[in-house]
């Protein structure tokens, strides 16, 4: 249990660490950012990933039921239009709030997904997980008043919009973006039971299924973001904007992002594993307040909340603390029997 815990926090991190190079881009518009990003989080990192660690890569994935690839691959195409929103959030609401509300919704829902997959806990482990996620959502709640409250601080300082949208848009793109991305978690309980004990049968180490559930989901999950910034691309007139001096600079820092947004999403289906009966539930609650936890402070450390009142600071803190609460309720739970 504790191995399985301690993958989930590291994950969570990695996860909350992924998109703070994005700051250090130059000469990119969004669009451009985000394209690229895609392209090599949901396409050619995982593709190169699964070819070259799965053994039997295609007999694995050529006889998998149809059933669990409709599974799969719908709740996937879902969770990469949420995955898209929150990069639109991000641009919005900055790096802690747009995490903080984004992977809270997620946490809420996507905790519970996997329950429709396989069967109900114990009704004392059940309650208590109920109890933890309701702390967490007292932590999204609050988040989503700190972020108000520090649009106003700041429109009250005269600090320019930059051509930012408004907070309250920006929070209702990251909460609708969370409920879409619920369905990794959902895709990941649906397809780990086969793709586990066929990586096995084939002679892969354990940690491989992590790697083989991937593929589907980020596969899925990049069609519809592929098509989403080709035509964004074209509206925004942004083609141009990848001939500039930096893009060698920024290529890389998006290439460090992908590689961990997609090795912290493997990790923690590595980790869902490892904890067991309740794992996908349990796991999933850890690593991502892990992750707003990580976001928040480096949001804070870049600055986003300088210009915020003491009041909007507040109710941050005071939500980032419901949120760690409410994931130690949750992890108490895995060990109930």
């Amino acid at each position: 249990m504790i191995e399985g815990v301690l993958l989930a926090i590291f994950a969570g991190l990695m996860l909350g660490l992924y998109a703070l190079p994005e700051k250090f881009t130059k000469d990119f518009k969004y669009e451009n950012t985000w394209s690229l990003f895609f392209l090599l989080t949901m396409f050619v990192v995982p593709i190169i990933a699964s070819v070259s660690l799965i053994n039997g890569f295609g007999d694995i994935f050529g006889n998998m039921p149809t059933d669990i690839w409709i599974k799969m691959g719908l709740t996937s195409f879902l969770w990469g239009i949420g995955v898209m929103m929150w990069g639109k959030a991000i641009n919005h609401i900055g790096l802690s709030l747009g995490f903080s509300l984004f992977i809270g919704t997620i946490l809420l829902v996507g905790s519970l997904l996997p329950y429709l997959e396989e069967a109900l806990p114990a009704s004392n482990i059940f309650i208590t997980i109920l109890i933890g996620l309701f702390v967490v959502l007292i932590g999204v709640f609050a988040n989503g008043k700190a972020g108000l409250i520090r649009e106003k601080d700041e429109v009250e300082a005269g600090e320019k919009n930059d051509g930012k949208g408004s907070m309250l848009t920006g929070i209702l793109i990251a909460v609708v973006g969370g409920l879409l991305a619920t369905g990794f978690s959902y895709a990941n309980a649906a397809g780990r039971p086969y793709l586990h004990e066929a990586c096995q049968a084939a002679g892969n180490p354990e940690w491989v299924t992590a790697v083989a559930v991937m593929f589907p989901i980020f596969i899925s999950g990049g069609i519809v973001m592929t098509a989403y910034f080709l035509w964004q691309l074209s509206q925004k007139k942004a083609w141009a904007d990848f001939k500039t001096p930096a893009f060698s600079k920024n290529f890389v820092l998006i290439l460090i992002m992908a590689v961990f947004h997609y090795a912290a999403s493997a990790l923690f289906a590595y980790a869902a594993y490892k904890l067991g009966e309740s794992g996908n539930t349990v796991g999933y609650a850890i690593f991502n307040t892990s992750c707003v936890v990580t976001a928040i402070i480096s949001g804070l450390i870049t600055k986003e909340w300088v210009k915020a009142s003491v009041k909007a600071k507040g109710f941050l803190y005071f939500g980032l603390t419901c949120m760690v609460l409410g994931i130690l309720i949750v992890a108490y739970s895995n060990s109930l029997k």
